[in-house]
């Protein structure tokens, strides 16, 4: 049996992706599940740089923070489209996440993740940035994948379904 947790549901907005990964919570506690949520705008971390990496090293902040993501098995990426592509909170946090072992995919590799927006234009940009960027890290990234706006909010259904499929998933073992 894994000691794993199951569900960690991570937002890259104090805003309106903030409130999404709420409902996922909600939700996902109606299914009997615990899930927990990493807020990365309260990742207090300089923005990637390779400069500052080289003269400071790794923040202790990234060993905190990946330290928490591998307790959990399962993750739900909540973020806004920005300028038709990843938040830069988010961009930065796979960027530190990905320099701080000699496997860059280490954390990422075989890991199943789902993937959600609240965005102003529909996200659509975000999720194709997303899903390659995560599939290049080796995730297995879900195949339905939830995009809401103010005129088209997230339906409970929806997350419930994705909730259902990403539970079926497990951590692949390489």
């Amino acid at each position: 049996m894994s000691s794993l947790k199951d569900l960690l549901i991570i937002t890259a907005s104090n805003g309106e992706n903030l409130k999404l990964a709420k409902r996922f919570v909600q939700i996902a506690a109606g299914l009997g599940l615990n899930p927990h949520v990493v807020d990365l705008t309260e990742f207090d971390c300089p923005l990637y740089n390779p400069r500052t990496h080289a003269k400071l090293g790794i923040p202790s902040e990234v060993a905190v923070l990946s330290q928490e993501l591998l307790s959990y098995e399962r993750w739900v990426i909540c973020a806004p489209e920005y300028n038709g592509s990843i938040p830069p909170v988010l961009t930065s946090a796979i960027a530190w996440l990905s320099v701080q072992g000699d496997d860059f995919r280490n954390l990422f590799n075989g890991r199943p993740i789902a993937m959600a927006s609240f965005s102003g234009g529909g996200g659509l940009e975000l999720l194709l940035s997303l899903r390659i960027q995560l599939t290049h890290l080796g995730a297995e990234v879900l195949g339905r994948q939830l995009m809401s706006n103010s005129s088209k909010p997230a339906k409970d259904s929806s997350i419930e379904d994705l909730l259902i499929r990403l539970m079926q998933k497990k951590l692949l073992k390489l």
